[in-house]
């Protein structure tokens, strides 16, 4: 079964002589428990998919769904976003600066309806790697390893089955990067969870999902398996010049 469905979706921002289409005739499926990557360059409409399926790029057509259910318009029902959460590019703005981990998580778990908040935070700490010595720190206490851990926790709080991942790492030190990586590689495994990620690091999805979709001014020109792009086979132009431009050492890595 397909957690996710993508068929025909346009995104677009403005109107009339300022309509300015990020996204045109994107299709694709990730199925259930699978980690899928868009990958191109910068402007190239990736995030703009994430941000039309969480409800936040209000001009879009055709069809989006999740685990069967189609997305409905622009609303998006409180059982969504339980289902449905992001991990944000940077940790240091999807975090409020006067609010402790602790208050962080233990809102995001109210707001959710979930009781033994105590005992969820504990938890939810433990599964990022951050020991009970965090929980009452505020952000600027923390690295941006450990912010990002934190926003990974609150995205876990209301135990979603789908996590959407907009270039997780790219804001971080590179000797932390690949901690984080392993942690999302962890996490998925553990709680059978189902990944759309975005990054222009073609090294980074090759490193977390099995499939990608190359997009380039909006359109989708290529989706291929992670083996074939490793392989250097690639049939757009388009895929081909960002595998030599970025993957000449790829096929060394795990």
């Amino acid at each position: 079964m397909s957690e996710l469905e993508f068929d025909k979706l346009n995104v677009w921002f403005g109107d009339g002589p300022d309509r300015v289409d990020a996204v045109r005739q994107a299709s694709f499926t990730v199925p259930s428990g699978a980690s899928f990557g868009l990958v191109g360059e910068s402007g190239s409409g990736k995030s703009t998919i994430l941000r039309a399926l969480l409800g936040l790029a209000p001009h879009w057509s055709g069809r989006m769904a999740v685990g069967g259910a189609e997305v409905d318009g622009h609303r998006r029902s409180r059982e969504f976003y339980k289902d449905v959460q992001m991990v944000f590019q940077d940790p240091y703005a999807s975090l409020h600066p006067r609010q402790t981990v602790d208050a962080v998580l233990g809102e995001t778990l109210k707001l959710h309806g979930f009781d033994d908040i105590d005992r969820r935070i504990k938890a939810l700490l433990d599964d990022v790697g951050l020991g009970p010595a965090f929980r009452f720190r505020y952000p600027h206490q923390l690295s941006g390893g450990q912010r990002q851990r934190v926003a990974i926790a609150r995205a876990l709080a209301p135990a979603p089955s789908v996590l959407l991942l907009d270039e997780p790492t790219s804001a971080l030190d590179v000797s932390v990067q690949a901690e984080v990586l392993n942690l999302l590689v962890d996490l998925r495994t553990a709680r059978g969870l189902t990944y759309l990620m975005v990054s222009h690091n073609l090294a980074v999805v090759g490193h977390m999902c099995e499939e990608i979709a190359v997009m380039q001014a909006g359109e989708i020109v290529e989706v291929l398996g992670v083996e074939e792009m490793r392989a250097m086979q690639a049939t757009h132009p388009y895929t081909r010049h960002l595998l030599d431009a970025s993957l000449g050492h790829m096929s060394t890595q795990a």
